[in-house]
């Protein structure tokens, strides 16, 4: 049956509470940025303006407040599916897509490579189109990012990158709205990188300076960042007016420091690198030495799992270290991409300070 609000007054009516239902499912107030992601991919963050990521960040912070805090139901997935490819296993993205979809009232399905034989038995054009035909989105966690390129080519419906070997998004807005939540803004502060130029790195430095924050980064000799994204960034720091540092000099890169970030130094993939990258990543472990070279305000945070030769404990397990409640907010920030692409449920809490 068609909603109306003359049917949904009567119903109400007869529970007594047409006011508190009204607030909490139909009404929506105007959204405060002019922003429209509906239909839209989610690849890369470079392909996101500053106020697109804003409003993800604001998604995010409102269903937390929302269903967390505050308790609400919010269906805005009833009736929708989530198709999840993992050709690469994980934690925190599957938890995070799984259960966060499954709260909005949507269907998650977990897809394995011994599931459905991704492009081996049937093909990825194949692929993207018969689940075009099942669900409302692809969610594609994989080792080549070519190949999501390909299934946004011959899907209809939106793909997300839940990690690839060039980008990792849902990751950084995860971090992005964890230092949001701690500092009370983005804008003017300095994220250090120390360690591989990899996808986490990547996807840092495609969004940082678009939300006014400045990057310092510290890898050894071979292991830089992808030159065409360096360029890329480069561009963006002069547009954006920020300050960008390379080096291989892991204490210069933490100098006056607001947040300390690593990552593995083998991904998966680069298990028969793992003697040449351990010898390689000597001196950048981050510690309370490393932490010197900081702001008095300094935090850290890493996507996980984490090894003890990153960092180690007395900083990974310091007050000082948000990794716990960043990793929590990959389902927050997940959630508010599925609703941003998804539906036209506009927040309803105050827009942060960014």
């Amino acid at each position: 049956m068609l909603f109306n609000v003359r049917n949904f007054f009567s119903i109400a009516k007869l529970t007594g509470t047409s006011k508190q239902l009204l607030r909490q499912f139909w009404y929506r107030p105007p959204a405060q940025m002019n922003v429209h992601l509906k239909g839209r991919d989610l690849l890369t963050l470079q392909n996101y303006t500053a106020d697109e990521l804003k409003y993800l960040l604001w998604m995010a912070s409102d269903l937390k407040q929302r269903i967390k805090d505050k308790g609400e139901y919010l269906p805005l997935m009833q009736g929708k599916s989530l198709a999840m490819i993992f050709e690469k296993r994980s934690t925190r993205t599957r938890l995070s897509a799984e259960t966060g979809f499954a709260l909005l009232g949507g269907h998650p399905s977990f897809l394995t490579m011994q599931d459905i034989h991704l492009g081996t038995n049937e093909s990825l054009t194949d692929t993207a189109r018969v689940l075009s035909g099942m669900t409302n989105a692809i969610l594609a966690r994989v080792y080549k990012h070519n190949d999501l390129d390909l299934m946004t080519k011959e899907a209809t419906i939106p793909i997300i990158n839940g990690l690839s070997d060039l980008y990792h998004p849902l990751q950084i807005l995860a971090d992005y709205l964890t230092l949001q939540e701690h500092y009370g803004g983005l804008s003017g502060l300095t994220i250090t990188w120390i360690g591989d130029g990899n996808n986490i790195l990547h996807s840092i430095m495609m969004s940082a300076a678009k939300l006014g924050m400045h990057l310092r980064i510290a890898t050894p000799k071979g292991f830089e960042p992808d030159l065409r994204i360096t360029k890329i960034t480069e561009q963006y720091s002069k547009e954006y007016g920020t300050k960008l540092l390379l080096t291989t000099d892991p204490l210069e890169a933490a100098d006056g420091a607001n947040v300390l970030v690593t990552d593995t130094w083998i991904s998966m993939g680069q298990e028969e690198e793992k003697k040449e990258r351990l010898k390689a990543f000597q001196g950048y472990q981050i510690t309370m030495q490393t932490a010197k070279s900081a702001a008095s305000n300094w935090t850290f945070l890493h996507c996980l799992p984490r090894k003890c030769e990153e960092v180690d404990d007395e900083v990974f397990y310091s007050p000082r270290s948000l990794v716990f409640q960043e990793a929590e907010n990959r389902k927050w920030t997940i959630m508010a991409v599925l609703v941003s692409l998804l539906t036209d449920y506009s927040p309803q809490l105050q827009k942060p300070t960014f």
